[in-house]
């Protein structure tokens, strides 16, 4: 009973004491707040401003501080009137970038000066790039053996999917979401299961069979819309350099990070626990020595889905040089203005 007391009077004392204020900036680079859609962008953003420090400009990453704490893309967009060089707006592309100039929300987002958008589909997309998910393996088991080819398997995966991927996106373009719902191309292009062998050929041909049932269904109940989707697939591939085998870069982030990359990522890192475990077993170690070796391996294992959300290894992603040419454009502007003013 006493340390229930004391503790309930140390909480009433540190929710009592002063907040910490942040340290006065005594510096001459011009502060620059970056708002974002959530508390878990913060940490993406701030990775990505990171590779542009500069001797002008100091970037501060949160979400909007309005006092009602709004969140997320629509709020942002509100602040697009009194966005400027010093109050920039990041935000997830969705299917913006793909539309382009085909809905009104695409042409505020592609065209407004200071907002950045992912190009890819959101930020998980880039935490998912394919040619990265050998390391996130390598840092979640402490295993650097390779046994999987992430980028095969993804590319065939994108390839697979991309004609449900066309008609998702075409729907939710021409504002009929209800004719092919996240939910429905969820459960179409989620991975049940992964089978290693032959680099996970058997589950790319159970998934093949679910898109093509897919395909089916939306054909017979919306004939009059293949040609539409056709043009939209033309379109993409023209105008916003879209291939089937990158469509996971595109398709929705949080779907792509747990029901398909998760999965992935799941099998292989148990897999190569195994591994580990196996060599271990089979080493010259006994008794006391072998279970101290087990331990200390397994207290330096870390987990998948936290070593996945602290991936930076996207930069050589097409995408992410996009947006970086865009954000480095912006950082030139916005200095060649600082330096004439103070001439």
């Amino acid at each position: 009973m006493k340390s229930e007391i004391n503790s309930t009077t140390s909480h009433k004392n540190s929710a009592n004491e002063p907040l910490p204020q942040p340290l006065p900036y005594l510096g001459t680079k011009r502060l620059v707040k970056v708002y974002v859609e959530g508390y878990e962008d913060v940490a993406f953003w701030r990775g990505i401003f990171d590779h542009f420090r500069n001797p002008y400009l100091r970037f501060e990453i949160s979400v909007p501080t309005r006092p009602d704490l709004p969140k997320g893309k629509k709020v942002l967009m509100s602040m697009i009137p009194t966005s400027s060089e010093e109050q920039l707006l990041c935000v997830d592309s969705d299917f913006d970038y793909l539309f382009g100039e085909r809905t009104e929300q695409s042409r505020t987002v592609c065209n407004s000066r200071y907002m950045f958008h992912t190009y890819a589909y959101a930020t998980e997309n880039f935490l998912c790039y394919a040619p990265s998910l050998h390391n996130v393996c390598v840092k979640a088991t402490k295993n650097d053996t390779r046994i999987f080819d992430f980028v095969a398997f993804m590319e065939e995966f994108s390839r697979t999917i991309y004609p449900v991927f066309l008609w998702y996106a075409y729907s939710a373009q021409m504002g009929t979401e209800s004719i092919f719902t996240l939910n429905d191309f969820r459960s179409t292009v989620r991975l049940g299961y992964l089978d290693i062998k032959d680099n996970g050929r058997s589950t790319l041909e159970w998934l093949r069979g679910n898109v093509e049932s897919r395909l089916r269904s939306l054909r017979h109940n919306y004939p009059h819309m293949q040609s539409a989707v056709d043009e939209f697939g033309r379109y993409l591939r023209d105008s916003k350099d879209v291939v089937p085998e990158q469509t996971y870069l595109y398709m929705h982030g949080h779907t792509l990070m747990d029901n398909v990359v998760m999965v992935m990522l799941n099998d292989v890192c148990d897999k190569l626990r195994k591994l580990s475990h196996a060599r271990i077993s089979a080493s010259s170690k006994e008794g006391i020595a072998l279970r101290d070796e087990v331990s200390n391996y397994n207290n330096s294992l870390r987990s998948i889905r936290d070593v996945l959300l602290d991936n930076e290894n996207y930069t050589n992603c097409p995408l992410y040089k996009r947006l970086s040419l865009d954000i480095e454009h912006y950082i030139q502007h916005t200095i060649s203005q600082m330096q004439r003013t103070s001439e």
